[in-house]
């Protein structure tokens, strides 16, 4: 992680969980991490959890990446702070309890998709403009899920494993991209099983499922972002011992 020391690194859906957990071991690894969420007041509360020499390095920011204009205006503000974006964590992501085939819910699906496919979509082009235009070779990561490359049985998931699958084809879209742009900028996917966090469903949290913690999935961040300037992690898959997914 030395190479990425006073870098900057931009994490969507800091507030709590995976991202909470990524924004802050950023931090204490020495980068400049804008932590976006719309509860932003829970991304600045994250300081208490940092050593003092860390807390400064840590900007909460206020972004709903749902919205286009909302990114543009943050990734500016970023632009015109901290020059620019070396590291993009995408992490925001939504999981609402209905059925796919169920009527009257299309807001919740539009939803599902705009933050988990689009919202990343877009973060993702503009820190890839960022680090082209500096000539900066950094790293975009997207948070994953196993279910972005097995549709497991897990009732109420509805639109939530496609746009994981979408997550899938789009970091090999961006990486056939970059390649062909004779970039050298990373791009990695995450995948986690069941993670202990705000999104799981409370029936699974109360089903007594081996699960994972935000570190694990933070820990992950740091190791593909602390390989080798030639090696590149197309794809980490990480299981809580006995998951049956």
């Amino acid at each position: 992680m030395d190479r990425w020391a006073g870098k900057v690194a931009v994490v969507t859906g800091a507030s709590s969980g995976i991202g909470a957990g990524i924004a802050k071991d950023l931090a204490k690894a020495g980068m400049v991490v804008v932590g976006l969420a719309r509860r932003v007041e829970r991304v600045e509360a994250l300081k208490a959890d940092l050593p003092q020499s860390a807390r400064s390095r840590l900007h909460a920011v206020k972004c709903d990446v749902s919205k286009e204009e909302n990114i543009q205006q943050v990734f500016q503000w970023v632009e015109q702070k901290f020059g620019g974006v070396d590291v993009l964590v995408n992490n925001a992501g939504m999981l609402r309890q209905t059925d796919l085939l169920e009527a009257g819910n299309a807001q919740m699906i539009r939803d599902t998709l705009d933050v988990n496919v689009m919202g990343l979509v877009m973060c993702s082009q503009i820190a890839y403009q960022s680090m082209k235009k500096r000539s900066v070779d950094g790293h975009i990561v997207h948070i994953n899920s196993v279910t972005g490359h097995k549709v497991f049985d897990i009732p109420q998931s509805n639109i939530y494993p496609a746009t994981k699958h979408a997550v899938t084809a789009i970091t090999e879209t961006m990486r056939n991209e970059l390649r062909n742009a004779g970039s050298k900028i990373k791009v990695t996917s995450i995948s986690p099983g069941v993670v202990s966090t705000e999104i799981i469903p409370e029936a699974m949290l109360g089903a007594g499922l081996p699960m994972l913690e935000a570190e694990d999935i933070s820990g992950a961040v740091l190791y593909v972002l602390g390989t080798h300037p030639r090696v590149q992690i197309h794809e980490l898959i990480i299981k809580p011992v006995g998951e049956k997914f």
